[in-house]
């Protein structure tokens, strides 16, 4: 008889497809081939500034539960390297000049909504963005480097300067998931919630698709 897969290789397995879909996305796969612009990215580095924002706010907000506060870590705090790098690319006054795209707002209101009220919710949006952080963003991260000459201005997004060892990192995250005492129902719904983030991040490169088109026709 086969062992039972754990839950954190239940949910990655899962998830692999949606995962490799929202990476497949076309406005993400130009970035990755060298065919998007400087303006592309920073159009993706504003979006994710309000996506963290309500996600590291939640985080603030779900501190003393006993199954979110697990994950929590300063290590992989996003929010003040995000700015850093629109003050760069935007300048000073970035927070008057970006503004979430309609998936974006729907992704944000999801993430405040379920980081208010369910601690598995908050843990499917947190895990499905910092274990792809540490994932392909860091791949990520040293191909925009070299694509837009970029020393560490402009990236700190994907610059953990608190994580020696991402993998370590990451296997360790995943063993807190498998320890976590849900039941078989309550897991079933957090794998659905990382399907759900896995569709704004899709959805969010299609958005940015359009925004690029409309904008080129103006």
């Amino acid at each position: 008889m086969s062992e039972p897969i754990s839950f954190s290789a239940a949910l990655r397995e899962r998830s692999s497809g949606a995962h490799s879909g929202s990476e497949g996305a076309g406005f993400m796969s130009d970035l990755i081939k060298g065919e998007g612009t400087r303006d592309d990215y920073i159009n993706l580095v504003a979006q994710h500034w309000f996506i963290y924002e309500a996600l590291e706010g939640a985080a603030d907000r779900m501190r003393r539960d006993p199954v979110a506060s697990v994950f929590i870590s300063e290590k992989l705090t996003r929010l003040p390297a995000l700015e850093a790098d629109l003050e760069f690319l935007v300048g000073p006054d970035w927070r008057e000049r970006i503004a979430p795209l309609p998936t974006t707002q729907r992704y944000v209101d999801r993430i405040r909504q379920v980081g208010a009220t369910w601690a598995g919710g908050f843990v499917a949006h947190h895990y499905t963005r910092y274990l792809g952080d540490l994932s392909g963003g860091l791949f990520i991260g040293k191909l925009m480097q070299r694509r837009f000459g970029f020393d560490t201005n402009g990236i700190g997004f994907y610059i953990f300067g608190d994580i020696a060892d991402p993998k370590a990192f990451k296997d360790v995250y995943r063993l807190q998931l498998d320890a976590v005492p849900w039941d078989d129902d309550e897991r079933e719904r957090v794998i659905d919630e990382v399907l759900q983030a896995y569709r704004f991040n899709t959805e969010l490169f299609e958005d940015l698709a359009r925004a690029k088109a409309e904008s080129a026709v103006a």
